[in-house]
């Protein structure tokens, strides 16, 4: 069974046809509902500029959001190390049963 759903996506008055996972259409309505949501609130604080604007101001907020937890989650290259040092620690300890 195809698990696969077109849906469209209305972001500025503009639609977007996706094809998605159907278990992914919740998470896709609310980001783009958050979008033009961020959208209306800047369009309020600052009349003269266009949706253009808009739009790389909310991808600037978002973006800076990302990088900002992948920085205070960055432990993949802790795990890594970690899986090295038990790897160590497991050949040790059989080389000495």
């Amino acid at each position: 069974m195809d698990d696969k759903l077109t849906i469209k996506i209305n972001i500025l008055d503009r639609y977007y046809p996706l094809k998605i996972e159907r278990k992914d259409e919740e998470k896709i309505r609310k980001a783009a509902k958050k979008i033009n949501d961020t959208v209306t609130q800047y369009q309020k604080l600052y009349a003269n500029k266009d949706e253009q604007d808009f739009l790389a101001m909310v991808a600037l907020q978002f973006v800076t959001k990302l990088v900002e937890a992948e920085e205070h989650h960055e432990i993949h290259p802790v795990l890594e190390e970690v899986r090295q040092f038990d790897k160590i620690l497991e050949d040790l300890l059989n080389d000495n049963e």
